[in-house]
């Protein structure tokens, strides 16, 4: 996991948390695919592929990127992860699992009733920021996140996780407006294009994603959501403190890593046969060989 002394660097000297290899990041990867694949087994349907496409970008963010501490969560100096598409918890939940702040016991319970662990966030569990379920609502909270710490003098950074699908709400273009306004340069988003949305491919034309962001006062980088080396690359070249806020426009695979799910036309909600599950986690382990 990554944490750090209690201790505040300069505004302008902060590496990665941690010195992790990509390799290293790709076995956290699959762990997370593992986790998700146990999550979703035998509830016959649920967000499973967009928790597989955002996987390679989770592992980067909680294995290198982010500074926290989950034996001590009331750390004030300790990065925010904001995941605004509530609907992708399944990927959240699997991230906390391996960071030591869930228990592998409880995924057994995701999306039961009266489960912890329900299909969008809540923020009264541990390692949960905001409350998910209603797009559009991540971006705005990520920004009063981020000028709060700066007016408090925190030098912790706020990693937002924003959809395609919302940038079809207003409000997160009223946000990414107010960030650059604010000069807020301690907040970076990372903009998940899978091309879906809740009946099947992308209603509006959203291109081109990067551009708009720069144009809305952005440091942007565009890469291969799936590719361990180009993620970490991009957060590499989009540390500087130079008073503009960051994104990363991650290009994602629904269903990365299980081909069969991958293919899925529809496949915003997967649904999933019981009798299909063991096929499927086979192709997760061969596809990662």
């Amino acid at each position: 996991m990554a944490t750090r002394e209690h201790t505040s660097a300069t505004a302008h000297d902060r590496g990665p948390a941690t010195d992790i290899t990509v390799e290293a990041l790709r076995g956290r990867a699959l762990e997370l695919r593992r986790l998700m694949m146990r999550m979703a087994a035998g509830k016959g349907e649920g967000y499973i592929a967009q928790g597989l496409g955002i996987a390679d970008a989770l592992a980067v963010v909680y294995f290198r990127e982010l500074r926290h501490d989950p034996g001590n969560p009331a750390w004030p100096d300790r990065d925010r992860f904001v995941l605004s598409t509530g609907h992708y918890s399944i990927a959240l939940y699997a991230a906390l699992t391996l960071s030591e702040v869930l228990s592998a016991e409880e995924l057994d319970s995701f999306g039961l009733n009266g489960s912890r662990l329900p299909l969008s966030t809540f923020e009264e569990l541990e390692g949960v920021e905001v409350t998910g379920g209603s797009l559009g609502h991540g971006a705005g909270q990520a920004v009063g996140m981020a000028l709060g710490l700066r007016l408090d003098g925190r030098d912790a950074r706020v990693i937002l996780e924003v959809s395609d699908g919302e940038l079809q709400e207003g409000s997160t273009w009223e946000a990414a407006m107010a960030a650059s306004s604010f000069r807020l340069d301690n907040l970076i988003a990372l903009v998940d294009c899978n091309g879906i949305q809740a009946d099947g491919p992308m209603v509006l034309d959203l291109e081109p994603v990067a551009d708009k962001w720069r144009s809305f006062g952005w440091d942007v980088e565009e890469v291969d959501g799936n590719d361990l080396t180009a993620i970490v690359t991009a957060f590499d070249r989009l540390r500087s403190r130079d008073g503009r806020p960051k994104a990363i426009v991650l290009r994602t695979s629904p269903g990365k890593g299980v081909p069969t799910i991958e293919a899925r036309e529809r496949a915003h909600f997967v649904r999933v046969g019981d009798d299909e599950w063991d096929a499927l986690k086979a192709e997760l382990e061969e596809t990662h060989a």
